[in-house]
């Protein structure tokens, strides 16, 4: 039998906004390589027609490597 992906949950801008506690202006800011707040790990998003979108596991994951990059550094200072 095939085994069965779970489908792929998307954000809307708002969504993220909400997710990561942080302005949309910044989430721009951290997409755009001009920008002094470029982030180049920052998932990149996806036009989908009129919308744009972030796919749901990718912020995910970016949000898990903030906290395991936090907490590393962290526990060097200790």
């Amino acid at each position: 039998m095939a085994q069965q992906r779970p489908p792929l949950a998307m954000l809307r801008i708002k969504q993220v906004v909400a997710q990561l506690s942080i302005s949309k202006s910044n989430i721009y800011d951290r997409l755009n390589p001009r920008s002094p707040r470029y982030d180049a790990s920052f998932p990149k998003p996806v036009k989908l027609g009129n919308s744009t979108v972030f796919f749901s596991h990718e912020i995910d994951a970016f949000i898990l490597s903030k906290v395991a990059g936090s907490r590393g550094a962290n526990a060097d200072n200790n």
